[in-house]
């Protein structure tokens, strides 16, 4: 089965983050196909066997819900839950084949928000019946949206930046750090960075960043860290970001027929802006 019906670009670029849902059910068809199509994930880039579920939970409706690091849930009782073993790269994978799953409900017209804070992961981990291995590092509640946001929903957007990304100079390189790349250099991956530059990220902190080597036509992502960020949870939220950051590049690519692979590098000698580390390569 196709994962998406519709151009993942028009995907990436109409979802929103929400926190409002209405008391409308999800059609019984609209569950079966995305139940399918999260069944036919594969294993993450690197390897890694993330499991992706709908699961429903009616008491969550009943009031305010608290789920995560960014306030409240209302009027959701259905979920996009993950497990995945722990493990290298692991969370990397996880970011990468959850957002595959929020673009799929994206593409069934259903509303979804990222929550990996402070989330409730034992209930959820109960719920998806996680192995002992296994841990849920982030859920979505999903969903049909209220006709108008919250006033809490509206502050937190508003609080987190949520309509702001950061520009082309400031996160892709050419070579090295020292120059930006424009448009006119990346050339045919023009779209699939601007697809990156779009992507949600944990407090809208957008750490990914990408150098476009010329001479072996390669793209190294780093990760550029907030510190103190990764104390604050159990799970590596920036490495999650950067899996998103990857899906985003890749179902891009492969939409526009641009052929290539994942892989650790040797990269050349850069110097590296402060708490800057080498991730992985998109090689073609």
């Amino acid at each position: 089965m196709k994962l998406f019906q519709n151009p993942v670009s028009e995907l990436i670029k109409n979802r929103k983050s929400w926190r409002t849902f209405s008391q409308k059910d999800i059609e019984d068809d609209k569950k079966s196909i995305l139940t399918q199509k999260l069944s036919e994930l594969h294993p993450g880039p690197f390897g890694s066997k993330v499991r992706i579920k709908l699961i429903k939970l009616p008491d969550a409706s009943a009031k305010g819900i608290r789920l995560g690091t960014y306030g409240m849930i209302k009027g959701a009782n259905e979920f996009v839950v993950g497990a995945v073993n722990e493990g290298p790269s692991a969370m990397v994978d996880f970011g990468y084949l959850f957002e595959c799953a929020v673009l799929a409900a994206t593409d069934q017209d259903l509303a979804t928000c990222w929550l990996g804070g402070t989330l409730t992961r034992d209930a959820f981990a109960k719920a998806v019946e996680a192995e002992q291995n296994e841990i849920v590092p982030a859920i979505s509640p999903l969903g049909y949206p209220e006709a108008k946001r919250s006033l809490l929903d509206r502050a937190i957007r508003a609080s987190a930046g949520s309509k702001k990304r950061k520009t082309w100079d400031k996160i892709f390189y050419l070579g090295n750090f020292g120059s930006p790349l424009s448009d006119r250099d990346a050339q045919e991956y023009q779209l699939p960075l601007e697809m990156v530059r779009l992507a949600p990220s944990a407090s809208n902190r957008q750490p990914w960043r990408i150098v476009m080597d010329p001479k072996r036509l390669a793209f190294d992502f780093y990760l550029s860290r907030t510190p103190g960020y990764h104390s604050l949870t159990s799970v590596d939220l920036q490495e999650i970001d950067m899996g998103i950051a990857m899906s985003h590049f890749h179902l891009t690519a492969n939409e526009q027929g641009i052929q290539g692979r994942w892989t650790h590098r040797e990269v050349e000698h850069r110097e590296l802006p402060s708490n800057t580390f080498y991730m992985f390569s998109w090689l073609t």
